[in-house]
C-alpha cells in the first residue's frame, strides 16, 4: 500500500469510528481535516454522514468510503480519541494508527462476566432515583431492568431481534408495569416504566440530529431525526398496545413526578448511573471519576435551571450547557481525555428520548393529556440542543485563544533564547 492510499484509509478509518462514537458529522467533518493537515493534505475532501464515509484527499483525487458499522462502546471511542491524538501530535504514524483502528471492534469488554446486568442494575436504579424516587418504582426498575439488558445481550447477535427490541422490550415492561398500578403495587406506572428503557431510547440521537440541522449538516441532521422518530413510535406503539390489552384508565398516564424518598435520591442515583455507565460500556477506569464529574454538573445545573425558572426547559439548557462545556474543557487542558466519553452519559440525565416516549404515549392514548407533554418535550429537546452548541463554542472559544497564547509564549521563549 502507497503512502497516499494509508493516509486516505486512515483517515477515513478515524471519521467512521468518530461518527461510530456518537459525534456530529460536522464535527467528524472538521477534526479530520484538522488531521488531514497535519499530514500535509490542505485540501481534503469530506462528506460524513451516520452510515458512512467518502473522502478525498484532494479535489480530484481517487476518493474512498467506509461504512459505520453499528456503534461503538465508550472504551472504544475513547481508544479512538487517543489514536488521533497521537496522529495529531506526530506520535504515530499513517501505519501504526491503521493497526491500532483495524483492532478496534475487536477490543474485549472490561467487565464480560456481569458487567451488562450489574450495571444495568445500577443505571436502571440510578434513573429511577432521579425520574420517580418512589421505593416501588426503584424496586421495578431494578426488575425491569434485567429484561432490558437481556434482550440488548441477545439483539447483538441476531439483527431481526434488534429490529424488533424497541417495540418489545416496551411492550413487555409497560405490560409488567401497568398490572402492577392495577394490582395496588406501583404509582404513577408510565412514569415507572421509563427508567428500566431509558438506556436504548434515541434521546441522543434526536438531539445530535438537531445540532446537526442547525450546523448546516442537512442530510445528516435530517436522517437521525427520522430515525429516532421511528424508533420513538415503536416504543410508543409498545407502551400503548401494553395499556390497551389491559384497558388500563387515563388517571395512570399522568406524567407527574413524585418524591417519596427524600432530597438524597438525585445523589445516590448519580452514583449509581455512573457505575452503571461504567459497567456496561466498559469506560477505562481512569476516565470514571471524570465521568462523574461531568454528570455532577449536568445534574447540578439541570436542577438550577428548573429552580429558578420553574420549568424543565431552562434546566436542560443550562445542563446541557454545562456538560458540553466542561467535557470540552476538560479536553482542552488534559488532551488525553476524551471529550466525547465524557459527554455522552449526560443524555441519560437530561432524558430527552423518555419526554418524547410520554408524548407519544400519552397523544395515541389520551391525547387530552398529551398538550402539555409534547410542548414540554419539543422546548426540552430544543434546548438541549441549544445547550451543545452553546457549549461547544464557547470550548472552542476557549481552545483557540489557549491556542495562540500558548503560540505567543512559544515565541517569546524563542526570541529570549536567542
Amino acid at each position: 500500500m502507497s503512502d497516499i492510499d494509508e493516509t486516505r484509509r486512515l483517515l477515513a478509518y478515524l471519521s467512521a469510528a468518530a461518527v461510530a462514537g456518537g459525534q456530529p458529522v460536522h464535527e467528524v467533518e472538521a477534526d479530520t481535516r484538522r488531521i488531514a493537515r497535519s499530514l500535509g493534505h490542505d485540501n481534503l475532501q469530506i462528506s460524513a454522514s451516520p452510515t458512512g464515509i467518502v473522502l478525498a484527499l484532494d479535489s480530484g483525487s481517487p476518493a474512498t468510503f467506509e461504512s459505520v458499522n453499528g456503534p461503538l462502546r465508550l472504551d472504544q471511542s475513547a481508544d479512538t480519541a487517543a489514536i488521533r491524538a497521537d496522529v495529531l501530535s506526530g506520535a504515530t504514524g499513517p501505519g501504526e494508527a491503521l493497526a491500532r483502528l483495524s483492532r478496534l471492534r475487536s477490543t474485549p469488554h472490561r467487565y464480560p462476566r456481569g458487567g451488562l446486568e450489574i450495571g444495568m442494575l445500577c443505571v436502571a436504579t440510578g434513573i429511577a432515583l432521579i425520574l420517580q424516587p418512589l421505593w416501588p418504582s426503584v424496586v421495578f426498575a431494578a426488575l425491569a431492568g434485567q429484561v432490558t439488558a437481556q434482550f440488548i445481550r441477545f439483539s447483538g447477535r441476531w439483527r431481526s431481534l434488534a429490529t424488533l427490541t424497541p417495540f418489545l422490550v416496551a411492550f413487555l415492561i409497560g405490560l409488567a408495569a401497568f398490572a402492577a398500578a392495577q394490582a395496588g403495587w406501583l404509582s404513577g406506572p408510565l412514569r415507572s416504566l421509563l427508567p428500566p428503557i431509558a438506556v436504548l431510547l434515541p434521546g441522543a440521537l434526536v438531539v445530535t440530529g438537531l445540532s446537526e440541522l442547525a450546523a448546516g449538516a442537512m442530510t445528516a441532521g435530517t436522517s437521525r431525526l427520522a430515525y429516532g422518530s421511528a424508533q420513538l413510535l415503536l416504543f410508543a406503539l409498545g407502551v400503548a398496545g401494553a395499556a390497551w390489552l389491559l384497558r388500563v384508565p387515563s388517571s395512570a398516564l399522568d406524567n407527574r413526578i413524585v418524591n417519596e424518598i427524600g432530597p438524597w435520591s438525585p445523589i445516590v442515583g448519580l452514583l449509581l448511573l455512573t457505575a452503571g455507565i461504567s459497567l456496561m460500556e466498559s469506560v477505562p477506569p481512569r476516565l470514571v471519576p471524570w465521568v462523574a464529574l461531568i454528570l455532577s454538573l449536568t445534574l447540578s445545573f439541570q436542577v438550577l435551571g428548573q429552580s429558578l425558572v420553574g420549568s424543565p426547559w431552562f434546566g436542560a439548557l443550562l445542563g446541557s450547557t454545562a456538560a458540553s462545556l466542561g467535557a470540552a474543557l476538560v479536553e482542552i487542558y488534559r488532551p488525553a481525555l476524551p471529550r466525547l466519553v465524557m459527554f455522552l452519559p449526560s443524555f441519560w440525565l437530561l432524558v430527552p428520548g423518555s419526554l418524547g416516549l410520554v408524548s407519544m404515549t400519552q397523544l395515541g392514548l389520551e391525547p387530552s393529556l398529551a398538550g402539555d407533554t409534547i410542548a414540554q418535550s419539543a422546548s426540552v429537546v430544543c434546548a438541549i440542543a441549544l445547550g451543545l452548541f452553546v457549549g461547544t463554542s464557547a470550548a472552542r472559544v476557549v481552545g483557540v485563544t489557549r491556542a495562540r497564547r500558548l503560540e505567543l509564549l512559544d515565541r517569546r521563549r524563542a526570541r529570549r533564547s536567542r
